[in-house]
């Protein structure tokens, strides 16, 4: 089943770019330059998903502020995902705070962007991973802690744990090879047995299941 998406960005060329990036199970039923013609696009054509850019023109100046504030609080409100280049601390909290259910940047793949597309249709909030700790740190995670125990936590080593953390929160292999002092097929490796026993397909994956139990 297709999911309706609303474009919104005041560049062309990203809008054109965005659409041509979605895969084919992704109907683009309309798009938005500015505040005052996406919440025009998104009450004439009632999409399930806004992917939305977070400096827009137009409004009082919020930006997507002024259209998450007139979009969400009618029935049937569609579920709004950031699209950003922007991972500034105070821009991802927010949003989210004005009721987006995911936030990624610009630089993210059209397969990955698919796929947070669809999970925030499915009502799942997504986040790039170094921006999930953003978002943990402003709703008041336990910074890291491990809230209550976990089984699926208990099945990972204490090294599995360290690299589990560090992917989830975005770092590149090569980065947490160098934060930990391991090879870079050693952290492979971890990575390779954490996705296996949290039956998890890639690190988005991985990323989201850290951030619902406060432990990124």
């Amino acid at each position: 089943m297709s999911v309706t998406v609303v474009i919104v960005d005041d560049h062309d060329v990203i809008r054109v770019g965005v659409r041509e990036s979605l895969d084919a199970g992704i109907d683009v039923v309309g798009e938005a330059r500015d505040v005052e013609s996406a919440i025009a696009e998104v009450r004439a054509k009632a999409p399930q998903v806004v992917i939305l850019d977070v400096h827009l023109p137009g409004g009082t100046g919020g930006g997507a502020l002024d259209v998450l504030a007139e979009i969400l609080h009618r029935p049937g409100a569609p579920r709004v995902l950031a699209l950003s280049v922007s991972d500034a601390a105070d821009d991802v909290v927010a949003t989210v705070r004005a009721g987006a259910r995911g936030y990624v940047t610009k630089s993210i793949s059209g397969p990955d962007l698919s796929d947070a597309v669809r999970r925030v249709a499915g009502g799942d909030a997504v986040f790039s991973p170094r921006l999930a700790g953003f978002v943990l740190d402003a709703f008041g995670a336990a910074g890291g802690e491990v809230a209550a125990a976990d089984e699926d936590l208990d099945k990972l080593t204490e090294r599995e744990q360290e690299v589990m953390r560090l992917i989830a929160r975005g770092y590149t292999y090569r980065e947490v090879a160098e934060k930990l002092f391991i090879s870079i097929k050693t952290v492979e490796t971890h990575v390779g047995k954490v996705l296996h026993k949290l039956q998890l397909s890639n690190r988005h994956e991985l990323a989201h299941w850290a951030a619902q139990r406060r432990i990124v």
